[in-house]
């Protein structure tokens, strides 16, 4: 039997956070291992928006220029591109990833079970 927490019941932390800075996930994506994983994971959010932000990390992380000289387009295109997610072509998103030497794979869904 479990305990249904009410929120009303959490404690409020009193806690100094000042001195941190935010996660920069660019920081950490240093292999193509690496970012394949990161972006593979930001694929199952099944959200456009999501892919763009993880795509903004490995410009980051990989530099912008040279991301987009890689890509074969401007460094504006691709600042536009990774901005607007809902408008890019699939075509361009193709170009970045065959660009970070990745490429976009198809299995079939876990079925859902009867309770989701």
């Amino acid at each position: 039997m479990s305990a249904i927490l009410d929120p009303e019941d959490m404690p409020i932390l009193d806690l100094d956070l000042s001195d941190t800075k935010p996660f920069e996930a660019s920081r950490f994506l240093d292999s193509p291992e690496t970012i394949a994983a990161f972006l593979a994971q930001a694929m199952k959010a099944n959200d456009a928006q999501t892919l763009m932000h993880a795509l903004r990390e490995v410009a980051k992380a990989k530099g912008v220029n040279q991301f987009a000289q890689e890509a074969g387009v401007n460094r504006e295109s691709l600042y536009k591109t990774l901005k607007g997610a809902d408008k890019t072509r699939f075509s361009t998103v193709q170009k970045l990833l065959l660009a970070l030497g990745v490429e976009l794979t198809v299995r079939p869904l876990e079925k859902l079970s009867a309770s989701s």
